[in-house]
């Protein structure tokens, strides 16, 4: 499905728009690029914190794949492998959440995004390009580190709940780090044994996004207990920068596996509280709709991920002129007519930009 030519935007400008997206993230100015490389790879820059985090990695390894770049691809598992897999101790296995350009550590604790991106990243890889020797072995990389996040003494998941967790420490969870559509595909791919646990993820993680989501604004708080219910305010129990990947999320889970009715509900919802606000006007919000006392800090990603929940609501056949397809309308012209960021907050919403894009254009595929 290319949503974006479905409502009347040129083929050719679409594919245009995804190759400069890429081109200004991996290879444009100092200004503009997040991908860096040196001698031991390429990292990507958390321009916000002036850092390398898995969850960077992650995106970016999956950006790679899609757009069929195994030489970026390679020279970000080499980075990660070289500065940020873990060799030895309690949390062997996994890669330290954060380092320092020069690949040093910053944070060691793992966090569950960057393990699910590099993992399904190299399942992707494993089987659109050929495995070679070594760390580009890719599908018994991702093989052992799905394994790790199962099987060792500090797994990811909370293996009663089937949900993962917010940091290896930790009991509660995030919604964002839900990814329903990630675990199907490792319930085909990954080890046989461990089939049921994946699907029985799916499944859980599916109902628990829809628990979590606020029933008339469709906002999701960034951590909740395993319970569904949001932290306190002061921990992240609001509609905050996370919260804006979930709607990214249930897109591409349609895109991949077709329609939820739950997450079309989401996204009809979140649609309308939306409709005619403009960038410079987002909020951060209580997921009950009510403003917070600061401007978004990531509004343009926020705007991409409004016109990529578009995708949860196309399949089911919203009557043509009826007031959510004109805001699905409107959510996704306001994505398309809002450049990506350039300033030093621009990881992380030109991030969501790009994988918002690769969704609505149909670009973002299962290998």
């Amino acid at each position: 499905m290319n949503l974006l030519r479905d409502y009347g935007y040129n083929e050719k400008d679409i594919h245009n728009r995804v190759i400069s997206t890429f081109h200004t993230l991996f290879e444009g100015n100092d200004n503009e690029r997040i991908y860096f490389e040196d001698k031991d790879g390429a990292y990507i820059l958390d321009t916000g914190n002036n850092d390398v985090r898995s969850e960077g990695i992650g995106f970016a390894m999956m950006m790679a794949i899609q757009m069929d770049r195994q030489d970026i691809f390679d020279k970000l598992w080499s980075w990660a492998m070289k500065h940020m897999y873990i060799q030895e101790g309690q949390y062997k296995g996994y890669f330290h959440f954060a380092c320092n350009t020069d690949g040093s550590l910053k944070n060691e604790l793992p966090r569950p995004d960057g393990e699910e991106y590099i993992s399904l990243s190299l399942l992707f890889a494993s089987h659109r390009w050929e495995n070679r020797d070594g760390i580009f072995d890719y599908g018994t990389a991702a093989q052992k580190i799905l394994s790790t996040a199962l099987h060792s003494e500090n797994p990811l998941w909370n293996k009663e709940s089937y949900l993962i967790k917010n940091k290896i420490t930790e009991t509660h969870s995030d919604v964002s780090y839900n990814l329903p559509h990630f675990y199907e595909l490792y319930a085909m791919c990954a080890d046989k044994n461990d089939h049921d646990f994946w699907s029985r993820a799916a499944g859980a993680s599916r109902e628990f996004i829809v628990r979590c989501t606020n029933k008339k604004t469709g906002m999701a708080p960034e951590y909740v207990t395993l319970r569904g219910e949001p932290l306190p305010e002061d921990e992240h129990g609001t509609f905050f920068s996370h919260s804006y990947l979930v709607a990214v999320n249930i897109a591409t889970y349609t895109l991949w596996f077709g329609d939820t009715p739950e997450f079309a509900t989401i996204a009809k919802n979140l649609l309308t509280f939306f409709d005619g606000k403009t960038v410079d006007e987002f909020m951060d919000y209580k997921i009950n709709g009510t403003p917070r006392d600061r401007h978004s800090l990531h509004p343009i990603g926020l705007s991409a991920c409004l016109g990529a929940v578009v995708m949860a609501l196309e399949r089911t056949q919203e009557p043509v002129g009826s007031e959510t397809q004109k805001a699905a309308q409107r959510a996704v012209k306001r994505f398309w007519e809002t450049p990506l960021r350039t300033d030093g907050k621009r990881y992380y919403d030109n991030c969501l930009y790009f994988l918002s894009l690769l969704a609505l254009s149909g670009e973002y595929k299962v290998y």
